[in-house]
């Protein structure tokens, strides 16, 4: 099993910025898939980014590309998400997820991903 904490959601007007961390432990892959997804209410989970941690290697949603960062501290279990320039669009409950494997790509589904974090919420305002 392994277990996923989100950190560093709250309240910042447009064009703030947050950094969101997810903590894992438990029987962790040293190669594994961390990727974050969102979701508003009354919309579906969306996937945002996603990285591959032995490589480092990172995707993102056409929808944050340039302004959200996803980066990772193998030896704190560590993953972050750093939010730039954020738009009211960009509120909602913040997931991490993850699951070993992916040779270096990462799925972008979120019925791919195992173990799932509780959440943290992002509100942003006009």
């Amino acid at each position: 099993q392994v277990q996923l904490v989100e950190s560093g959601g709250g309240s910042v007007q447009a064009g703030g910025s947050l950094r969101l961390s997810c903590t894992a432990s438990g029987n962790i892959y040293d190669a594994r898939c961390v990727a974050w997804f969102r979701q508003a209410p009354g919309k579906e989970r969306e996937w945002v980014a996603n990285i591959y941690t032995s490589y480092g290697t990172t995707s993102y949603a056409d929808s944050v590309k340039g302004r959200f960062t996803i980066s990772r501290d193998n030896a704190k279990n560590m993953v972050f998400l750093q939010m730039n320039s954020l738009k009211p669009e960009d509120a909602g409950m913040y997931y991490c997820a993850t699951r070993p494997g992916g040779g270096g790509s990462c799925w972008t589904y979120a019925a791919a991903y195992a173990y799932w974090g509780q959440g943290t919420q992002v509100t942003v305002s006009l």
